[in-house]
């Protein structure tokens, strides 16, 4: 008997074959797209060269930060989003926390003295991945024992579909962060080509606005993106482990109902 029953990540996304494409015709478009801005800039660069010489101001944290405009803001407030999911579920997703030891021993405890209300009682009280999918297994007993085991993968696959949604936030943040930043350097790259088509001769701090937005809005989804990655797949794992040692627990503590098969 086994109720590890892990979903895998959701698949309801395009072909990987299709998103490389597309992901290649974007970059090659925006490449492109740079290519040509800096060449138009280059004369205007070139006729403030000895203005540009001059001794640069320093920018703070906060500069940069606004640098990237709203989008940038908005990235910035999936990064405050992302931290704060990494921290709970690295807290609530412990193995400690799915199924407590002292929990595991009180139940082995009452089921070994054929106490199965109590043990009831205890799962209602404490609500855990352990507890709820045991709960499913004593509603069950008197019955036969694949309508035992039927329950508890019931409830294992259940339990663990739950645990898959919360960490999967931090997959939907880890995607949407880079295409943010993307929007955000094409954004960037309209309003530097808008005022060399506005103004005959554009100083260069006016293109510099909008290309310092589009590279900033695509350094700010890069460094929420490759954490919030890293952290998803780290999460993904140990919670796939957890559900396999839980499996495992149950599995234990209900084996007693398996009919002998001499």
């Amino acid at each position: 008997m086994t109720i590890t029953g892990i979903p895998h990540p959701p698949t309801d996304h395009p072909p990987y074959g299709a998103l490389r494409m597309i992901s290649r015709l974007i970059s090659t478009r925006i490449a492109f797209t740079a290519a040509t801005l800096f060449a138009a800039a280059a004369p205007i660069f070139a006729q403030e060269g000895e203005a540009a010489a001059a001794e640069p101001e320093g920018q703070s944290i906060g500069d940069v930060l606004a640098g990237g405009g709203v989008i940038g803001g908005l990235i910035i407030l999936l990064s405050v989003v992302a931290l704060a999911l990494i921290i709970e579920n690295l807290v609530s997703l412990k193995r400690d926390k799915l199924a407590p030891p002292e929990l595991i021993d009180e139940l082995e405890a009452l089921f070994d003295e054929e106490q199965f209300q109590e043990a009831m009682d205890l799962c209602e009280s404490e609500q855990t991945l352990l507890t709820r999918t045991v709960a499913a297994g004593i509603g069950k007993i008197g019955h036969s024992f694949d309508a035992i085991e039927k329950s508890l993968e019931e409830m294992g696959d259940e339990e663990a579909v739950k645990l898959h949604q919360k960490i999967g936030w931090l997959s939907v943040i880890a995607n949407v962060a880079p295409m943010m930043g993307l929007l955000g350097t094409v954004s960037g790259m309209v309003a530097a080509f808008r005022v060399i088509a506005t103004s005959k001769n554009p100083d260069p701090s006016e293109l510099a606005s909008g290309i310092s937005m589009a590279l900033l809005t695509t350094l700010f989804g890069l460094i929420v993106a490759i954490p919030t990655t890293a952290a998803f797949a780290y999460l993904r794992n140990n919670l796939v482990r957890s559900v396999i040692e839980v499996g495992a627990i149950v599995e234990d503590l209900f084996e007693r109902f398996r009919p002998d098969q001499n």
